[in-house]
């Protein structure tokens, strides 16, 4: 198969002649502890948290983590926006770090069960939505506005990759493991908040350090007006596919990853396994990054993420067997699973930074905007389904801290939201990006 060429060159300004350097490589990829953080302490403990816990009905906690992200999809192109017409993305992403770091330790210090403990979690989820959006932005638009050079950016995006499998091997392993050591319930959910909250803020320090290497003009031109500028984005070549894409594989991560505390205790009988679940996804992103970028570089980005969700879609429906299969056997099917993630992100962004650098996207911060607002909304979904199909298979809620016995219907919504529904709509997003998305491939 073909591969396209790089996109023309813009004019030269700070790092684009040369590349990025080891410092910037380094530095942007440590922004990737808060991308990790805020997708998997609140996807993989929030639900339960709110279930299991604080004794909120399984649609009511679903909604309560689906609304505050709404919100910041709609904040990020705005977001985006002032970023491009302003020299204010350090800013922003000091601000938005510091203020979700925040916001963890608010979200699980609830005081007391029930509904008031649902509208504390619920306002601190908002506020670290909210925070997220500022850091996110700026963040995810990086690496087009530093250099020109295709392989400078794919090798800033894969860094990213592999951070993010970092984080969500630290908190995916240490988050579980603080709520037993705390004591489980509130006491224990505080530890994780104040976890988290630290997490983020090595990883806001460690970017804004990296950063520093880039000179202060290292930006794009300023754009147009926002309007003009969605109007432009939604011309370029594919990336409306890839905003829709990035929607639906985003509901398929999310639903997988709220879905591994219930699958843990529930379907293998070992509430400790979350750990291991978690590690087993999360470890091929480290693995498998070079394989997927030699891929790309032979086939090209849409196609190499065809093939990862297909690799994804193999390993969630495998899931559906795991009553039958050894613990051993079921990490090694997560693994798989894990595999064709680290695959659907690397070539999502990779797209993505093949967009920005079009002379189309003129104002990087809004197109950055757009796909972190998809990319939120998707996450944001894929819990509320979990918890709508738990609720409609008639899941139990506790307010005890520990999670009551559960039917065998309930078992099946467990395996159905975990295997069946992201293995659909992994294979629904490579169906969309299909149709093509500018650049390689």
């Amino acid at each position: 198969m073909a591969v396209e060429s790089e996109p023309a060159a813009r004019p030269v300004t700070a790092l684009h002649a040369s590349g990025a350097s080891r410092g910037l490589r380094a530095g942007y990829a440590s922004g990737a502890l808060v991308t990790g953080a805020f997708s998997t302490l609140p996807g993989l403990l929030l639900l339960p948290y709110l279930t299991d816990t604080l004794g909120v009905g399984a649609a009511l906690a679903g909604t309560v983590i689906l609304v505050p992200k709404v919100w910041n999809a709609f904040l990020g192109p705005l977001v985006g926006h002032a970023g491009d017409r302003r020299p204010r993305r350090r800013a922003h992403l000091l601000g938005g770090g510091v203020g979700v770091a925040a916001a963890f330790a608010l979200m699980f210090s609830a005081p007391g069960p029930a509904s008031a403990g649902a509208w504390w979690a619920a306002v601190g989820f908002f506020l670290a939505a909210t925070a997220y959006a500022f850091f996110q932005v700026p963040y995810s638009a990086l690496p087009a506005e530093v250099t020109d050079r295709l392989a400078d950016r794919v090798a800033l995006v894969a860094g990213r990759v592999a951070v993010i499998a970092v984080s969500a091997l630290l908190i995916g392993a240490a988050g579980p493991a603080l709520v037993d050591a705390g004591g489980g319930g509130v006491p224990g959910h505080r530890m994780v908040g104040l976890f988290g909250a630290v997490c983020v803020l090595v990883g806001t320090a460690g970017v804004l350090i990296g950063i520093e290497r880039a000179p202060r003009g290292a930006t794009r031109p300023t754009g147009p007006g926002l309007r003009r500028q969605l109007a432009l984005a939604r011309r370029v070549p594919g990336f409306p596919a890839l905003l829709v894409g990035i929607v639906v594989q985003s509901v398929a991560t999310g639903g997988l990853t709220a879905g591994a505390p219930y699958f843990s205790e529930h379907i293998l009988g070992d509430k400790a396994a979350t750990g291991l679940l978690v590690a087993a996804f999360v470890a091929p992103n480290l693995l498998t990054v070079r394989a997927w970028t030699r891929l790309g570089a032979r086939v090209g980005h849409r196609a190499g993420y065809r093939w990862a969700c297909a690799v994804f879609a193999a390993g969630c429906l495998l899931l559906l067997a795991a009553p039958a299969l050894p613990l051993p056997l079921v990490l090694a099917v997560m693994a798989l699973a894990g595999a064709g993630h680290a695959g659907q992100l690397l070539f999502l962004y990779a797209m993505l930074q093949d967009c920005i650098a079009g002379e189309e996207l003129r104002g990087a911060g809004v197109s950055s905007g757009l796909f972190t607002t998809c990319e939120t909304l998707g996450l944001a979904v894929g819990p509320f389904l979990y918890g709508l199909i738990l609720a409609l298979f008639g899941y139990v809620s506790s307010g005890t801290g520990h999670a009551v016995t559960q039917s065998a219907t309930a078992h099946m919504g467990i395996l159905v939201g975990i295997g069946l529904t992201p293995a659909a709509a992994a294979l629904v997003a490579a169906a969309v990006l299909g149709r093509g998305v500018r650049g390689r491939g």
